[in-house]
C-alpha cells in the first residue's frame, strides 16, 4: 500500500507517542466510522479475528453511518499502526 508523506508522518508520530506514553502490551481502543453496512463492519471485525477484541457498534441517528469501537490488547505501537493500516484498506472507513 502506498502512503503519502502526511500519512507516513502521522503514523510515525503516533507510534512514537504510544511508545513514550504506554507500557506494552496494553489495552488499546480503536474507533472507526463506516457507512452503515454489515459487510464493512464484518471486514473490520475480520482484521481483529483471533484476538481478544471486544467490538461494539452504534448506528448514527439517521442510520447512515456506524461507529465501531474495538478494545483489544496490543503488543506494541508497531502492532497498533499495522492494524490501522490494515483497516485503512477498507473503502469508506474513517479512523478516529
Amino acid at each position: 500500500m502506498k502512503q503519502d508523506k502526511n500519512t507516513t508522518e502521522f503514523y510515525e508520530r503516533l507510534k512514537n507517542q504510544l511508545a513514550e506514553d504506554t507500557t506494552w502490551p496494553s489495552p488499546y481502543l480503536f474507533k472507526f466510522i463506516v457507512p452503515a453496512s454489515l459487510e464493512k463492519i464484518a471486514e473490520i471485525a475480520a482484521i481483529f479475528d483471533k484476538t481478544d477484541a471486544e467490538i461494539n457498534t452504534r448506528d448514527s441517528a439517521k442510520g447512515t453511518y456506524t461507529s465501531v469501537s474495538i478494545k483489544v490488547t496490543m503488543e506494541s505501537p508497531d502492532a497498533v499502526v499495522k492494524k490501522y493500516l490494515e483497516v485503512s484498506n477498507i473503502e469508506g472507513v474513517i479512523s478516529l
